[in-house]
């Protein structure tokens, strides 16, 4: 998985994956999000594999106790469940007491069932220079399967640095999926996979946006495919 460009449509009710079959690479499940998520994974009949995310209150998400982790554990173990996400905080020792070890205990779980693991990172303020950008994005790289780095652009350089950022990565070995939230970065969603970025995220429905800035599924899904169809040799 993520050997190529993956685009993720973003959701909280599996119910809704019939009508991202046509567009998307995958789904996103927020089971923060959703309504009794392990019943929907147990129900779940479709054709889209599943990155599961039960995104912490600390980092933008509405899972507010470590018991989002037994969630995710259980959730990996379902066929469909291709790649589970895990804050890079947690997984490095930065985050709320406690979350380390089940950080780490839910990475290797997912190893074990052939689950990727990525490893996110997400600033809700601001987008650091470009050489803290390639550091974590390293640091992600090294604790995941894949990097992915959500930074906010508050102006146009943010958006610059970041795309530098994802080529310097890439360049380097890593598997990344970056992208800036707001919109004077909303552009790089379109753009970072020509710069080597791995996974797109859009809403399956563009009233239910899981991050600022999030394109339509459709939009998302044409602008990429004309741009890194211009970039093949």
């Amino acid at each position: 998985m993520f050997e190529e460009f993956v685009l993720t449509a973003s959701t909280g009710d599996l119910s809704a994956e019939p009508r991202a079959r046509e567009t998307a690479d995958a789904v996103e499940f927020r089971m923060d999000l959703a309504d009794d998520p392990l019943a929907q994974l147990a129900d779940y009949d479709g054709t889209l594999p599943l990155v599961v995310t039960n995104r912490a209150g600390w980092e933008g998400g509405e899972a507010d106790d470590l018991g989002r982790y037994g969630a995710l554990a259980e959730a990996i173990t379902h066929d469909a469940v291709v790649a589970v996400d895990v804050e890079l905080a947690a997984l490095r020792g930065n985050a709320p007491a406690g979350e380390r070890s089940h950080a780490t205990a839910l990475r290797e779980s997912a190893r074990d069932e052939g689950v990727s693991v990525i490893a996110s990172v997400h600033d809700f303020e601001s987008t650091p220079e470009v050489g803290t950008l390639t550091d974590l994005l390293a640091d992600a790289a090294g604790e995941g399967d894949v990097g992915k780095l959500a930074t906010t652009a508050n102006a146009r350089e943010d958006a610059l640095a970041m795309l530098r950022a994802t080529h310097e990565a890439t360049t380097a070995g890593h598997r990344v999926a970056t992208m800036c939230m707001g919109e004077p970065g909303r552009h790089t969603r379109a753009v970072a996979p020509v710069y080597g970025s791995r996974i797109g995220y859009a809403p399956v429905d563009t009233a239910d946006a899981t991050a600022p800035g999030q394109y339509p599924l459709a939009t998302l899904r044409g602008l990429v495919d004309g741009l890194l169809g211009e970039a093949e040799p």
